[in-house]
Formats: C-alpha cells, sequence, structure tokens
C-alpha cells in the first residue's frame, strides 16, 4: 500500500448533506451506518437507492452495515446488500464481534471487500488485518470519551496492520470530529479517514484561501 492510496469517505446518510461534497475527486467514497440512517430518516429498504445515488455522484465506493447479530444473519443482509452494485462497489460493514469476523472472512472468501467496525481493541485490528479485510474502522471520538488515548490506540493499531503479511487493509477512522484530529491521524499514516460533511466544508474552504481568491476576482475585474 502506497501513501497515495489514502481514502476519504463522507460519513452521512442525509443525501442533501452529501450533494453538498460530492461530486468531488478527493472523495473516495460514502460511509453509512444504522445510527446515520435513523437520523436521516432512512428506512432499510432505501438504503441500496440512497447509495446508488452516492455512486451516480461520483463515489467510488459505498459503505452499508448489516443489521443481524448471528453470523447466518449477516451473510444474508450482505447478499440482500450486495446484489444491488458492482462488483467491488459496496464495501460491506460488520461489527468485529465473534460472529462478524466469522460472516466477514467468508464474504473476503468470496471476494467482497468488508470492514470490520467498531473496532475498539489492538487484537481486532490484527484479526481484520489477517483475515483481509479492506477496512478496520476503530472511532476516534468515542475511544476518547471512554477515557483511552485515541490517537495513542490508533498509532497501535496502525503498527499492528503494517505488519500483516502483504499489508491491504486500510484503518478507517470514524469518529473524527475537528480538522485538528483529522491532521493527527493524517501524521499517523493511516490509510482512510471518514469524516462528516460539516468538516469536509471546513477542510475545503478555507477563509484565509477565499479571501485572497476575492481579491484575485476583484483586481481581475478591475483589469
Amino acid at each position: 500500500m502506497h501513501a497515495t492510496d489514502f481514502h476519504l469517505y463522507i460519513d452521512s446518510a442525509d443525501i442533501a448533506q452529501i450533494e453538498t461534497c460530492l461530486p468531488h475527486p478527493v472523495i473516495h467514497g460514502v460511509t453509512t451506518n444504522p445510527t446515520l440512517l435513523l437520523r436521516a430518516g432512512v428506512k432499510q429498504a432505501a438504503v441500496p437507492s440512497l447509495l446508488a445515488r452516492c455512486i451516480e455522484l461520483g463515489a467510488r465506493q459505498v459503505q452499508a452495515q448489516v443489521s443481524s447479530s448471528d453470523t447466518d444473519g449477516m451473510l444474508e443482509d450482505a447478499q440482500a446488500l450486495l446484489r444491488h452494485f458492482d462488483r467491488g462497489q459496496l464495501v460491506v460493514k460488520l461489527p468485529a464481534t465473534r460472529q462478524g469476523l466469522d460472516a466477514g472472512a467468508r464474504l473476503i472468501a468470496q471476494g467482497t471487500p468488508v470492514t470490520w467496525t467498531a473496532v475498539y481493541a489492538l487484537e481486532q485490528a490484527h484479526f481484520a488485518a489477517q483475515l483481509g479485510a479492506a477496512y478496520a474502522a476503530p472511532y476516534l471520538g468515542r475511544l476518547n470519551d471512554s477515557g483511552v488515548d485515541g490517537l495513542a490506540r490508533i498509532a497501535q493499531m496502525q503498527a499492528l496492520v503494517a505488519q500483516a503479511p502483504a499489508p491491504r487493509t486500510r484503518l478507517l477512522v470514524a469518529s473524527v470530529r475537528s480538522r485538528d484530529a483529522y491532521l493527527a491521524l493524517l501524521q499517523l499514516g493511516v490509510g482512510a479517514i471518514t469524516i462528516p460533511p460539516q468538516l469536509f466544508t471546513e477542510l475545503l474552504d478555507h477563509p484565509a484561501t477565499l479571501e485572497a481568491e476575492r481579491g484575485f476576482l476583484a483586481d481581475a475585474a478591475a483589469c
């Protein structure tokens, strides 16, 4: 994996917010989860059409989470989602539980990209990398909220993921709440970050740059 392989995702199920970010070349894709869907008022049956719209807007990959807790149910949920997308477009998200690791390994064996999410412990990141996950998703903000040094924990996870044979798993860090947190994660060398649309706006629309642009445009008009 090379440094240029970094993947930036938008974390939202609100299509109006997503449309303020896409299309844009710096965005790799869109992540969702059941909590985001609930907040946006999106029913499970509407998830494929929401994600298909994201693909139309230029997302290279989209991610959706299973809603079952047992292995067979997770696999059924995954297949119900996958049939709406071309191979590789949809990344199936599963919790990093005993059952989730089992179901995810079976999906990977079939060629389906997988994200193990709710990764809090070092061994979870290690298992994800060993099993060949596309992504392992720790939550920076939630780790900090629990009293853990989130950046330090994620740095340890990054080191473990990088040690895997033929490393191909990216840490996909979620619960990123500020520009400072985003930049700190880049310094750690994580392979992917997912951010809310509001933070994307903060990262792209720098006030000093916009002010300079206004000055240049005014001078250009006066020439």
